[in-house]
């Protein structure tokens, strides 16, 4: 059989493009629901409070956990000196470094929750918040320093996540 074709693909013999029955072009409210909606044929969610909420208590308690974790890794070595023992045991006794394992356990696991929800394009650069609040914890609450760049390029980096995050696709 010969085949004739246009910009849509091949047809077989005896059938033209004019036979084909049009098309409809979907309206202006079914591709803001397809675009918006739950979910589209592109896999991508609905961005609601909840979701929103959910990623920032991924991102917050994994900020929690590390700065529990600096803390509790300041205590052991401390500890461990003191006393000449060992590092991994100090560590592997300290209540701060316990804890501090225990959520950044449940931030992994609200985590995995919020990237079933969120595109990770979107999710992902909400970590950026927790670069300011781990900064600004190291500050208060472990007494570390940060100079002028530090607080710039966390700025910059926070600014970037305001810009992904508003640019709706």
């Amino acid at each position: 059989m010969s085949k004739s074709s246009d910009s849509r693909g091949s047809f077989r013999s005896g059938t033209s493009p004019a036979m084909l029955p049009p098309v409809p072009a979907p309206s202006q409210d079914a591709r803001e629901t397809q675009r918006w909606g739950p979910e589209d044929n592109s896999g991508r969610h609905h961005m609601t409070i909840g979701n929103v909420a959910l990623v920032l208590f991924a991102v917050s308690t994994a900020a929690v956990g590390q700065v529990m974790l600096k803390h509790g890794m300041q205590a052991a070595t401390s500890r461990a000196s003191h006393s000449h023992g060992s590092l991994v045991i100090s560590a592997a006794t300290s209540p701060w470094v316990l804890l501090g394992l225990l959520v950044f356990a449940v931030s992994a696991v609200a985590w995995l929750a919020a990237l079933s929800r969120v595109p990770l394009s979107v999710a992902y650069p909400f970590n950026a918040l927790g670069y300011l609040a781990i900064l600004t914890s190291s500050i208060v609450v472990l007494h570390e320093r940060a100079n002028v760049f530090t607080w710039l390029g966390s700025v910059l980096v926070v600014s970037g996540l305001v810009i992904v995050v508003l640019a709706r696709p």
